[in-house]
């Protein structure tokens, strides 16, 4: 039986991001499409709205909640988490269907594994690689008990089973839900691939998450994950 996708959009004041992306989205390779919104104030809504996209505001803030609500959302069997920012191809969200249907559970557009591209690349100082491959090691070392390591454990654009996210339960508070997902997919043997995807800087706007303060939560998030009681 072919399995059915889900691609929500997760958006926050992205109406420039989302007129760049929007119309290169191939609606038909999808089951269902919509968006979760943070809370926007630019017109971003009402694109979506006008270009027949449902949007969900999410009840809680914060990225944990916001995926945890799109998961609650979905009735297919995966749901691709994408933000629409113009920095990474659109067409690479076709890619995870045969990951999908080749039994993997957890997958990873990857801007750090060969084929890949950051946006640091072209700069001689690369500190958000840096702390992602630190990042990927630590958790590696903790957890992994078996298969590859993760390398781009930071990187939002991504897509999992509805089975393998009840699994992982991530919390739903916090923003460090992509990080928590790898962990947990570790600590349950969670099938997890990557492949590689080009980053582009945005194309309008700043980050909603810098690089200290969110730097500070990630390690408090590796800290709870280390005391967590076992099996859970």
């Amino acid at each position: 039986m072919k399995m059915k996708i889900t691609l929500c959009l997760l958006t926050w004041d992205e109406l420039e991001g989302c007129k760049h992306d929007i119309p290169l989205i191939d609606r038909a390779k999808f089951d269902e499409i919509y968006a979760i919104d943070a809370g926007s104030n630019d017109g971003t809504v009402k694109y979506l709205e006008k270009a027949n996209i449902p949007v969900y505001k999410q009840p809680k803030k914060g990225l944990n909640a916001a995926c945890k609500y799109a998961v609650e959302k979905s009735s297919t069997d995966a749901v691709i988490f994408f933000h629409p920012k113009g920095t990474t191809p659109v067409s690479d969200t076709l890619k995870f269907r045969r990951y999908f249907e080749r039994g993997y559970e957890l997958i990873i557009a990857s801007r750090i594994i060969k084929g890949g591209v950051n946006e640091e690349d072209s700069k001689w100082f690369r500190p958000r690689k840096l702390a992602v491959k630190t990042f990927a090691i630590i958790v590696s070392m903790l957890w992994k008990k078996e298969g590859r390591i993760i390398w781009d454990v930071l990187h939002g654009f991504r897509g999992i089973t509805i089975k393998a996210f009840n699994q992982i339960n991530p919390p739903d508070y916090g923003l460090a839900i992509d990080l928590e997902m790898i962990s947990r997919a570790y600590k349950k043997r969670i099938k997890a691939i990557e492949f590689p995807t080009k980053e582009s800087p945005r194309i309008h706007g700043k980050t909603h998450f810098s690089a200290f303060p969110t730097g500070k939560k990630l390690v408090a998030s590796l800290v709870k994950e280390l005391i967590r009681p076992a099996g859970l």
